[in-house]
């Protein structure tokens, strides 16, 4: 059986007994907490999802501790500029151990409606009103008052006017 639940804007995909890293959370180590945003909840490989959540569904889990992250470095660099930024950052985490998983409204919920038959009636079908004839619209195709020269006019200036300026008579 497995569960997948979301804290810290992030998603988690939990089984019971599992120790997952997540956000730091406000309780104090060794107390134990409800986490109630469920997604989906997996048993016998019949999954239930949520939409978006499961109602009355919620995973137990247990603080182990709070810790920070591994170091991560943000090193920026502008090349010919010599521009440099090192700096380094770590993630304040809460470590959870995962000791149970309630999926009481969620299992009855799928059982409620798989079990019942339910019968609706179709409602009947609406008779469509008459449509009313739309006026037609007249369409006329324009036609460019611009003349464009005739291929023979352009034979016509083509050829090599005469003149008798060269010419020995």
């Amino acid at each position: 059986m497995y569960a997948v639940i979301k804290t810290g804007g992030k998603q988690y995909k939990v089984s019971k007994d599992d120790i997952i890293s997540v956000e730091k959370l406000s309780e104090d180590a060794g107390k134990k907490i409800k986490l109630n945003d469920v997604l989906i909840i997996s048993d016998k490989g019949k999954p239930i999802v949520g939409n978006p959540l499961i109602k009355g569904a919620s995973v137990e889990a247990e603080i182990m501790d709070h810790s920070r992250a591994a170091k991560i470095t943000v090193f920026k660099k502008k090349r010919r500029h010599n521009y440099r930024r090192k700096k380094g950052h770590k993630q304040n985490i809460t470590n959870l151990k995962i000791l149970s998983i309630n999926a009481s409204q969620g299992k009855t919920k799928v059982s409620d409606t798989d079990g019942k038959k339910t019968t609706t009636k179709k409602a009947a079908p609406k008779k469509a009103a008459p449509k009313k004839a739309a006026p037609k619209k007249v369409t006329t195709k324009s036609k460019k008052t611009e003349d464009k020269p005739k291929k023979s006019d352009k034979k016509a200036k083509s050829e090599p006017k005469k003149t008798n300026k060269g010419s020995k008579e």
